[in-house]
């Protein structure tokens, strides 16, 4: 496998990447959307040379986001055409099967749907604007930011969250009341039965 760090000089057309999950929390590419809202003019070029996107070369020669899908579907809704890439790996040379074999065992892609269940990955969304809402991962994200366990380094570690917090509540009750749907989170979050998960800060119970 080719490793490629360098960043692509050139920009790259946000509706060409491909995206290597199948949902986002809307909520989050919202806040994403508030935070580009209010930087000031001079501010935007630096913002996004700050925030050059992670890709890898895939079939076909297509760029497949491996991060930041968030980030990436905010910017388009703003307005926003490209962005500057981070070429992680040239997997060109791949067959299609054997590309998301290899995307999945480094951790570089995640086939699970808007229900946290796994699917094939031909069902993978083929544009950012296919991308699923999975109100969890749009919790998950709010109780991290509100101390409710440490960000991690571990890949797609919001969604393994989501996927906990799926088991307590339903998507009802987050859309019907998202801030007490937080609390509530919170609490689930800071229980020893979430110490499975990257980021756990709660209280062991004997």
């Amino acid at each position: 496998m080719t490793r490629i760090p360098e960043p692509r000089l050139s920009p790259v057309a946000i509706l060409e990447l491909r995206p290597t999950q199948m949902s986002v929390g809307l909520l989050e590419v919202q806040r994403k959307r508030a935070q580009w809202k209010h930087l000031p003019k001079e501010g935007e070029e630096r913002y996004l040379g700050r925030h050059m996107v992670p890709v890898v070369l895939g079939p076909s020669n297509r760029l497949y986001l491996i991060d930041h899908h968030h980030l990436a579907l905010a910017l388009h809704e703003e307005g926003i055409e490209h962005v500057l890439t981070v070429v992680q790996a040239d997997l060109s040379h791949l067959p299609r099967k054997l590309f998301w074999t290899v995307m999945e065992r480094y951790c570089w892609a995640h086939p699970f749907d808007a229900e946290g269940v796994r699917q094939p990955a031909s069902a993978m969304p083929k544009s950012l604007l296919d991308l699923a809402d999975d109100p969890h991962r749009s919790l998950a994200g709010e109780v991290r930011r509100r101390g409710g366990y440490a960000k991690s380094v571990q890949p797609f570690a919001e969604f393994l969250w989501a996927d906990h917090f799926r088991q307590h509540m339903t998507r009802k009750l987050i859309r019907r009341d998202f801030q007490q749907a937080v609390t509530t989170a919170t609490e689930h979050a800071r229980h020893s039965d979430a110490r499975y998960l990257p980021g756990w800060c709660g209280v062991e119970h004997d």
